[in-house]
C-alpha cells in the first residue's frame, strides 16, 4: 500500500490553499477572512476532514470546527411543519383518537388517528422521542 507523504494534499486542498494565500498577500492587516473563503474552507473540511483542512489552509482548527458545526446545524434544523400519512381505508365503526406528544425541547406533535393498530401507534411515539 502506498502512503501519502507528509504535506501532500489533494488538488482541491491545494487550490484552496492557493486562494487563501492570494487573499493573505493582498489583504489589509487585521482584515477578517471573507465569507466566501470560509465557505470554501467548510466545504473542504467536510470532504477532507477538519484537521487536514485547517492545517493545509493555515486556519485555526476550532474556528473552522465551529463553522462546520454551524453549517450542519442550519441544514439539519429544517423540519417539515406538517406531514400527512394516508391511512388504509377503514370501516365506519373503527376507533378514533387524538394524541398529543411533547419532547421537552419545545417540539410537539398532534395526531388524529382513525382505525390505527396499537403497534403503529407505538412506532409513531418511539420515532418522535428518538430525535438525532
Amino acid at each position: 500500500m502506498v502512503g501519502r507523504k507528509r504535506g501532500d494534499n489533494p488538488e482541491s486542498l491545494a487550490r484552496g490553499r492557493e486562494r487563501f494565500e492570494a487573499w493573505r498577500c493582498s489583504r489589509n492587516v487585521g482584515a477578517r477572512i471573507p465569507e466566501k473563503l470560509w465557505s470554501l474552507a467548510v466545504t473542504l473540511a467536510e470532504i477532507h476532514g477538519l484537521s487536514r483542512t485547517a492545517s493545509a489552509l493555515k486556519l485555526d482548527y476550532h474556528a473552522l470546527k465551529n463553522r462546520v458545526a454551524a453549517r450542519n446545524f442550519d441544514s439539519s434544523s429544517v423540519a417539515p411543519a406538517f406531514i400527512e400519512l394516508s391511512p388504509p381505508p377503514v370501516a365506519p365503526s373503527a376507533s378514533e383518537c387524538v394524541i398529543e406528544l411533547e419532547d421537552g425541547f419545545g417540539a410537539s406533535l398532534r395526531v388524529h388517528l382513525r382505525g390505527c393498530q396499537l403497534p403503529d401507534l407505538a412506532d409513531l411515539c418511539r420515532s418522535f422521542r428518538r430525535r438525532d
